[in-house]
């Protein structure tokens, strides 16, 4: 009789983990393979038989949640594109179509007294893209926002965003001053790799030519080359006195610096080059529009 009421149970809790497990989420799942106790434990105890059995067994990446920082995988706050408080209803509209953003900080007086964000959703739903709404107010459509320390394990802040159902959250020094913007997508991306979009190229390609006749680029690619293909003349005296090799190269000497994500840099032929992709240190993908001379 004790054997079967063991077995039982022992069916019952079976069950029970399996519904658990299939309602925690893909997030939970991921935050629940670190234990409070391993995400506390030094690395040295990593070498351990125990440690290391259980490391193997994790999905690739999966080691970053706990020993990444928010630091090491947030927009800089010289690249976070927020919006006033007091910001009219076609300049928004403005600033949604140029970053391509779905989310905006919204910030009172300066970005170092944020008071929440914007949903892209929200405003259209409300107000859409034409015309003018006489009662607009931002004020009425701001969303709250996390705030993170840099110090934050980025899976610790993972499991935040799952648990307050939130996408985006603004990183604050220890002044209460923003020092940058930190998505969902960020820390998923350090766990599964680089999650693709609209402006991401097939694998292996260094251009590509846009239904707007726009041309997607990525920064490393051959100058000459793209020159070929793209018909444009893009190599000036200067590119040929500094030797520029690259396209990003090319727009780095026109911008005398790393210009940063959205920014647009025009250059004396009559191209325009708007810097999709960009670290603080280096220009990663660029779009090139083909305007006057160019255009010709």
């Amino acid at each position: 009789m004790g054997d079967t009421d063991g077995s039982s149970s022992a069916a019952r809790g079976a069950r029970e983990e399996e519904e658990n497990a299939r309602h925690e989420g893909f997030f939970g799942r991921i935050i629940g393979a670190l234990s409070p106790a391993e995400a506390d434990e030094e690395e040295a105890d990593d070498t351990s038989a125990g440690a290391g059995d259980s490391a193997r067994n994790l999905p690739l990446g999966m080691g970053n949640l706990r020993r990444m920082r928010v630091e090491d995988v947030m927009i800089p706050k010289v690249e976070v594109v927020a919006v006033p408080e007091d910001i009219t209803l076609p300049d928004l509209v403005e600033v949604f179509r140029e970053s391509g953003n779905t989310r905006l900080p919204v910030f009172r007086d300066t970005l170092d007294t944020p008071v929440g964000l914007v949903h892209l959703k929200d405003f259209a739903l409300k107000h859409g893209f034409n015309g003018e709404s006489p009662d607009f107010f931002l004020g009425d459509l701001v969303r709250p926002l996390i705030y993170a320390p840099p110090s934050m394990p980025i899976g610790v802040l993972l499991q935040k965003m799952q648990s307050d159902r939130m996408h985006m959250a603004l990183v604050i020094d220890e002044y209460g001053g923003v020092d940058g913007l930190v998505t969902l997508e960020d820390l998923v991306e350090q766990v599964i790799g680089e999650i693709e979009d609209e402006h991401d190229l097939e694998e292996g390609a260094l251009w590509a030519q846009e239904s707007s006749g726009a041309w997607l680029v990525e920064a490393r690619a051959p100058l000459d080359e793209f020159e070929e293909a793209s018909g444009l003349r893009l190599i000036t005296e200067d590119a040929e006195e500094e030797e520029i090799d690259t396209l990003g190269g090319l727009v780095f000497l026109e911008a005398g610096r790393v210009p940063a994500r959205g920014e647009v840099i025009e250059h004396p032929s009559g191209a325009e080059f708007e810097v999709v992709d960009a670290e603080p240190r280096r220009i990663k993908r660029l779009r090139v529009r083909m305007t006057g001379q160019a255009g010709e």
